[in-house]
């Protein structure tokens, strides 16, 4: 989480205007000079929100929210609240309130429950929990809208809260803690916990250990809150030793899934039995190649036909995969060079950009995808923003 100090041409670039100010085209537009924007560069009709966590230990302050056109890739700042280190955040399908964590290695950890008034853009802190777990980095909210799960990283753990009529957060409903070790002696000398994520149709849970190799899995049931998560058949499932799973996507068309692993660098590709909530490894492929043990976060397009992985501490970017649509197998097809530590992206509805979070950058790079070769475009409509590490959109209206 130590910002890196970096003395190159892009850092200093990067750092020379106001970090809330609305981005342009930096290819015939002054970068200083916000005033020319026109309002047809942005309309509310193809407009989303865009939520913005990050990392509060600099000049960032909580959690930005800013209008998204996504015809144009232009956007404009709408307003901020407060909060420690809200590193990931998810919103429910109304759009209507907002979760986040507070990442922090104290007893202060905690999940964040916000309301959100769409009309004007800004958020409102209903409460916040102790997850139980120290440094919760990721926050993943059920289909129905009534339960949220952290995955707590030093804690080694994952919190359930339920949420209450009026969007607030209750206590800790379980606190599930974990045990083990993996192979790889520095990074692995514990379980930590990364990643929390739901099956497409809400039965299961599946909680990415990067400390032991494993995935584990979770039924739910609905009809005991003191234990809505239940340790599912079989209770994990092992990948590779020193591979250290992080993020997992499902295929838009819920057959396959897809797990990026931080140590390894590789992605590993999974038949995914709905029926059962199994995942059956149908192959590797790696997205970095460079051994930089920082890969990140990993996102299939809405179309389906392309999977994106992001690498950081080497050879900084986004690894472009192709996914054979009949067996849900990857070919890799490009790499895109980012800003520094892309922690995080995000892919806009309509499969038209694609935005990376560059932490070290203090930058939001927006490019253009290609349809049909998936491969990537800097469109240079940047937002200026210290320490972003986490990117979702919301509905406009």
């Amino acid at each position: 989480m130590r910002k890196y100090i970096l003395f190159s041409a892009f850092a200093v670039l990067s750092l020379i205007s106001c970090k809330q100010k609305t981005n342009v085209d930096n290819s015939n537009i002054d970068p200083s000079d916000t005033t020319n924007m026109s309002a047809e560069t942005i309309s509310d009709e193809t407009s989303l929100y865009l939520l913005v966590g990050t990392y509060t230990t600099g000049e960032s302050e909580g959690i930005y929210v800013y209008q998204f056109d996504t015809v144009s890739g232009f956007s404009k700042y709408k307003s901020v609240v407060k909060v420690t280190n809200p590193s990931y955040l998810t919103i429910n399908k109304e759009g209507t309130h907002v979760y986040s964590v507070s990442e922090t290695g104290d007893a202060k950890a905690g999940a964040n429950a916000f309301v959100f008034d769409k009309k004007d853009g800004t958020l409102k802190l209903l409460n916040s929990q102790l997850t139980g777990g120290a440094d919760p980095c990721y926050i993943e909210l059920d289909n129905t809208g009534k339960h949220v799960v952290t995955a707590n990283y030093s804690g080694g753990s994952i919190t359930a809260f339920d949420i209450n009529g009026d969007g607030t957060l209750t206590t800790a409903a379980q606190l599930i803690r974990f045990t083990g070790k993996g192979a790889d002696a520095e990074r692995q000398k514990a379980p930590h916990l990364h990643c929390v994520r739901y099956s497409p149709d809400g039965k299961y849970l599946f909680a990415d250990d990067l400390g032991t190799d494993k995935i584990h899995k979770f039924t739910i049931n609905e009809e005991d809150a003191g234990s809505y998560l239940k340790v599912g058949t079989p209770a994990a499932f092992n990948v590779a030793p020193r591979s250290g799973p992080r993020h997992l996507d499902f295929h838009p068309n819920g057959k396959y899934a897809y797990l990026i692993n931080e140590l390894s660098g590789a992605v590993i590709a999974f038949n995914y039995d709905a029926n059962a909530g199994n995942l059956t490894q149908i192959q590797t492929i790696q997205a970095d190649t460079l051994g930089a043990k920082g890969s990140a976060d990993i996102h299939v397009s809405p179309d389906g036909k392309f999977l994106y992985a992001s690498n950081r501490l080497k050879g900084d970017g986004i690894a472009i995969f192709s996914i054979n649509q009949a067996d849900g197998k990857l070919t890799k097809v490009g790499y895109q060079e980012t800003g520094v530590h892309p922690r995080n992206f995000v892919i806009t509805p309509n499969g038209k950009f694609l935005l990376v979070a560059s932490r070290d950058n203090d930058v939001i790079q927006i490019f253009l995808i290609d349809r049909v070769t998936g491969l990537l475009e800097n469109t240079y409509k940047d937002i200026e923003l210290d320490m972003p590490v986490c990117l979702k959109f919301t509905s406009f209206k």
